[in-house]
């Protein structure tokens, strides 16, 4: 399983996924607009497909990461350091919903606050 991202600007949300996901750039690709992969390999991997116009007629993507109660400020201050908006965090640390330069969302979730 691979997960795809469109973009018109790949380098202004690939740093948001990369720092949001906790993932790394896929060994052995020195393009920017290469792929992120799962550091512990349990993950699929991530690759930016470039697009031309924007289709807002479309769905692009939105993922929930679940993280350890204790590392989820760490993410999601890593996620607006490279670029990303928080959009809410009403229910944290529940989730906070983040979103790319593209307007992608992202949630960073923990156990916490969950029945």
């Amino acid at each position: 399983i691979e997960i795809a991202i469109d973009a018109l600007d790949i380098a202004a949300v690939r740093p948001f996924w990369k720092a949001v996901t906790g993932y790394i750039d896929e060994p052995g690709n020195e393009d920017l607009n290469g792929g992120l992969v799962d550091p512990f390999g349990r993950g699929p991997a991530i690759w930016f497909q470039q697009m031309d116009s924007p289709r807002p007629q479309r769905n692009r993507i939105h993922l929930d990461i679940d993280v350890p109660h204790d590392a989820a400020q760490a993410r999601v201050d890593a996620a607006l350091a490279a670029g990303g908006t928080l959009l809410s965090d009403r229910v944290a640390p529940r989730f906070w919903v983040l979103a790319d330069a593209e307007g992608n969302e992202a949630c960073i979730c923990t156990w916490q606050g969950r029945d």
